[in-house]
């Protein structure tokens, strides 16, 4: 009997968060549609556009998702009766809560382990600017080698196949002492495997000649060393960041951002479990009739933008050194759990 609860319950808690995935998903799909047509070529290719924007915006409102979802289940089976009969089958309050947040840690573990490679796979096709940590608003490169030094800066990059592209770019070529060489300016500047080439480029040689010219030269820069170097943690699937965190520690670049996004997604699912209990909490009601959801749901809706706020402030604090980053990510659903609990525990929470 109790296994049957326990899938039926599972069942509507899925049923019930899938509904309101697919109503959020629903509309930001449709305005991020709209949104991106005028800058698409095609409707196709606007969709995918949108497809991949959704993705993105995914582990913003999943948490959420699941903290109505739970609402709204709870809310049917107070309505329809059900809960009378699964208290009277023998399960207590915190006995029927474990389906919900069974169910709630699989949707985070599939969140993490799944969404996030699949969304960085997808997005990792069409990087921009906007996919890079800036430095002043600009990209900075900057090679040192035996022959001298290579610096690069651009207003903005886009990737075209396995070649990243810098738009508005300027590089500076230096002896080893720091001597300029050669400065060359261009609208479109390629860095492939062989190095880095533009074509109609205006370069200034170390005598003062100034000519309209192709120009390349070989670096030790290559397009996967550059995207290593600076895209935004979010980019990297949650399968690559432990490997990429060890190998961006072993050159010194700084990886408390990518720390925080691992112990993020790491921790994901407990997140899941905090907001899906923070659900049950609002929905402990004795009544069938007269049941107040509408109140409910909106005080929950505000709950839920101040657990918002609160996560993103431990993020922050993670993020800037402030908090080990392992803390900055388990605190705040340990802290809704233990708050939760007290609700619950009281039985009429609200």
């Amino acid at each position: 009997m109790k296994n049957i609860l326990t899938k039926f319950l599972l069942r509507r808690f899925f049923s019930g968060v899938g509904l309101v995935m697919l109503v959020i998903c629903g509309i930001i799909f449709a305005v991020t549609f709209v949104e991106r047509l005028p800058a698409n070529p095609t409707a196709a290719s606007a969709l995918f556009d949108s497809w991949v924007r959704l993705l993105e915006y995914v582990p913003l409102f999943l948490p959420m998702a699941v903290f109505m979802g739970t609402l709204l289940t709870s809310y049917n089976l107070t309505k329809s009766s059900e809960n009378i009969i699964i208290s009277s089958a023998g399960l207590s309050p915190f006995q029927s809560t474990h389906p919900f947040l069974i169910g709630a840690f699989l949707i985070g573990l599939f969140a993490s382990t799944v969404v996030n490679p699949y969304s960085v796979n997808v997005s990792s096709k069409n990087i921009a600017t906007e996919n890079l940590q800036l430095i002043d608003n600009k990209i900075w490169l900057r090679e040192s080698s035996e022959n001298g030094y290579i610096t690069m800066n651009a207003k903005s990059m886009r990737k075209s196949g396995d070649d990243l592209i810098f738009e508005n770019a300027t590089v500076y070529v230096q002896t080893p002492d720091f001597k300029l060489i050669t400065r060359v300016n261009a609208n479109d500047i390629t860095l492939s495997q062989n190095g880095l080439s533009t074509s109609q480029a205006t370069v200034w040689s170390n005598n003062g000649i100034l000519k309209q010219s192709d120009w390349q030269t070989p670096t030790l820069l290559t397009p996967q060393t550059v995207l290593d170097r600076y895209l935004q943690p979010d980019n990297i699937s949650f399968w690559q960041l432990p490997n990429f965190i060890k190998r961006m520690e072993t050159i010194g670049v700084p990886v408390r951002a990518h720390r925080v996004q691992l112990w993020t997604l790491l921790f994901l699912p407990l997140t899941m479990i905090s907001m899906a209990l923070l659900g049950i909490a609002f929905s402990q009601t004795k009544q069938r009739r007269n049941y107040s959801f509408g109140i409910k749901f909106s005080l929950g809706i505000i709950t839920c933008f101040a657990v918002y706020f609160l996560i993103n402030l431990f993020n922050a604090l993670g993020t800037t050194g402030t908090l080990p980053p392992i803390l900055s990510i388990i605190a705040p659903p340990l802290i809704i759990i233990a708050g939760a609990g007290i609700f619950i525990t009281s039985f009429d929470t609200i």
